[in-house]
């Protein structure tokens, strides 16, 4: 890179990975990592985790979650279209784990949330 001045200015800045117990998050590598184990997800469900996982604790509306993920603002927003991809997030989140240290909650008629869970034998 000495020898090659230029290339600084083409360098990407390198986001720090979200870390929650038992998930791992890389957003500029997009990669995600549960229980130290690869999850390969659409690029859809990735951006939706993302979304979800860096507004931990708060509803996220339908249509918060499209503006983010789809990048653009419709009148009705068809609620089945995050559903279906939340769904089978989910499926590929929680299929190995036992004991899921997070949650994604359905929020009837507003949307989602991502909300970390108490540690068994944690009152």
């Amino acid at each position: 890179m000495e020898g090659h001045p230029d290339f600084k200015k083409y360098e990407l800045r390198s986001e720090p990975a979200l870390q929650i117990p038992g998930l791992e998050i890389y957003p500029d590598r997009r990669k995600i990592y549960r229980d130290r184990r690869e999850v390969s997800l659409t690029a859809k469900e990735f951006d939706i985790l993302c979304c979800l996982a860096a507004n931990s604790g708060r509803v996220m509306t339908y249509a918060q979650i499209y503006q983010q993920v789809w990048g653009d603002y419709v009148q009705d927003i068809e609620n089945n279209t995050i559903g279906y991809h939340i769904c089978h997030l989910k499926e590929k989140l929680f299929l190995s784990s036992a004991c899921p240290s997070f949650d994604i909650r359905c929020v009837r008629s507003v949307g989602y949330c991502f909300e970390l869970l108490p540690e068994k034998g944690v009152v």
